[in-house]
């Protein structure tokens, strides 16, 4: 059998895959969609992860990952249009009044020709 154009083919015999499932591997194919970085941890907290990780069936490198985007979904700075707050009217009460301010909007007034407007 040829494998395709621009495609590698290797075999795997049973012996292969009875090997893997034996072991419990879990492989993680890295492509270009993450950043390497280095983390120092103190060591009793890098013990408590790997039981963790281990209690979990999962690497630790996965539950810092889980934890960094959990931190940054909290944490996060969200923008802000910077329309919002530019304008002040001086006057505190607008947000109570909305409703009576906002009555009549999106009524059409009496229409003018354009001869009323000469």
């Amino acid at each position: 059998m040829e494998a395709p154009p621009g495609s590698v083919a290797f075999l795997i015999t049973a012996a292969d895959v009875r090997d893997f499932a034996a072991s419990r591997t879990c492989v993680t194919i890295y492509g270009n969609h993450m950043d390497k970085t280095t983390l120092y941890l103190d060591p009793a907290d890098y013990r408590k992860l790997k039981r963790i990780a281990a209690s979990r069936k999962r690497a630790p490198a996965a539950l810092v990952r889980e934890a960094v985007a959990e931190y940054v979904a909290r944490h996060g700075q969200t923008r802000v249009p910077k329309s919002v707050a530019a304008f002040t009217s001086g006057r505190h009460d607008v947000s109570e009044r909305a409703e009576e301010l906002l009555a009549g909007m999106g009524e059409s007034r009496t229409r003018r020709t354009r001869r009323d407007r000469r």
